[in-house]
C-alpha cells in the first residue's frame, strides 16, 4: 500500500500573487524560486480548467528545502472566515523563536489571532497563530526540546518549512480512517486539546476542548486532524476556482492508490514541485483537495 509524505507543497488561493510574494519574503524570509502562469495541463489536473493562464508563484524558506508554498491567482468568496469551514485550516511552520517572530509580525499584514503560548497538553512546544493576506492561517511553532513521540525537523531558518497541515473534519475518526485506508497511515491516538483560534472563530469558550490527532507521515511531516464543531460549514468556493485560503496540500507518495477517484488522470509536469514526476488530485474525507506527487523520476 502506498505511503504518504512528506508534505511537498501548500497551495494558497489569492487575488494578488505579487502581494503574497512580498509579504512572505519581507516578514517570514521566504524566497521566490518559481513563478509563471498555470498551464492548461496543470489546470486540468486540478479539475479547474478555467485557471489556465492565472499567475502562480512558489517560495521556499530561505530559498531552499523540500516544502513549497505556492500562491495561485484565484477568486475566493468574500464571506470565507478561517476555522468556520471543513478542510485545510492551517499550515504549521517550524520556527526558531515563536516569541521573536510574534514581535516581528506586530503591525505587519499578518494578523495575530493566537499569541505565543505553550500547548495545552505539553509545555515543551510553543506556538502562535496568525492570518495572512489571503485569510490563510499559519501556525508558527518552536520546540523547546526534542520529543521522542514527534519526529520533527530542525528549524534551519528563522521561519522554516511547513511540517504540519491542520485538517478540520467531521471527526478525528473519519479522517484517521480515510488516510489509513487509502495510504496506510497509522491510526493516530485521539487527545482533547484547547484550540483557541477554533473556539474563538466558532463563538465557543476559549478553553473548550477539541479532539485532535497527529497523523505521522513520511519525511518528518504530520496531518493534525481536528474534530470540527457541529455548526461548521463545508469549504465551498466559487465554481471553477480553488477553495479559499489553503486550497490544497501536496504530498509525496510511492504510487497513486487505485482506491481513490482523481479529478483527472495522473499527469507528469515539469515545473516545481513536480520536476517531471506524475501527479494527481483527489478529494478527502473533509472535502479537502489532496495532490499526490509520485516520488519516482
Amino acid at each position: 500500500m502506498p505511503s504518504l509524505g512528506p508534505i511537498t507543497c501548500v497551495t494558497i488561493a489569492t487575488l494578488d500573487v505579487q502581494r503574497m510574494i512580498d509579504v512572505y519574503h519581507l516578514h517570514l524570509g521566504y524566497a521566490l524560486v518559481d513563478h509563471g502562469r498555470v498551464s492548461p495541463a496543470q489546470a486540468r489536473l486540478w479539475g479547474r480548467p478555467a485557471l489556465a493562464g492565472r499567475r502562480y508563484a512558489s517560495m521556499l524558506p530561505g530559498g531552499d528545502g523540500p516544502t513549497f508554498l505556492r500562491f495561485v491567482e484565484s477568486r475566493t468568496p468574500a464571506d470565507y472566515v478561517a476555522f468556520r469551514h471543513m478542510g485545510w485550516n492551517a499550515a504549521e511552520m517550524m520556527v526558531q523563536d515563536t516569541d521573536g517572530i510574534a514581535a516581528r509580525l506586530e503591525g505587519s499584514p499578518f494578523r495575530i489571532i493566537g499569541p505565543p503560548a505553550d500547548l495545552s497538553f505539553t509545555d515543551k512546544i510553543r506556538a502562535m497563530q496568525a492570518l495572512g493576506p489571503a485569510q490563510e492561517s499559519v501556525y508558527l511553532t518552536s520546540f523547546k526540546e526534542k520529543m521522542a513521540e514527534f519526529d520533527t525537523p530542525e528549524a534551519r531558518h528563522y521561519v522554516d518549512r511547513v511540517f504540519i497541515v491542520i485538517l478540520g473534519g467531521p471527526s478525528v475518526q473519519v479522517v484517521n480512517d480515510f488516510y489509513h485506508r487509502h495510504f496506510g497511515v497509522a491510526i493516530a491516538p485521539v487527545m482533547p486539546a484547547v484550540i483557541s483560534v477554533l473556539s474563538n472563530a466558532q463563538g465557543l469558550p476559549t478553553d473548550t476542548p477539541h479532539d485532535l490527532a497527529a497523523l505521522a507521515l513520511k519525511g518528518q511531516s504530520f496531518i493534525e486532524a481536528d474534530t470540527m464543531p457541529a455548526a461548521t460549514l463545508p469549504r465551498g468556493g466559487i465554481e471553477g476556482e480553488l477553495p479559499p485560503a489553503i486550497a490544497m496540500v501536496s504530498f509525496g507518495v510511492d504510487a497513486m492508490p487505485d482506491s481513490l477517484e482523481y479529478l483527472a488522470p495522473p499527469t507528469a509536469l515539469a515545473e516545481a514541485p513536480y520536476h517531471g514526476r506524475r501527479a494527481a488530485v483527489a478529494v478527502g474525507a473533509a472535502g479537502e483537495l489532496i495532490e499526490l506527487i509520485e516520488r519516482g523520476g
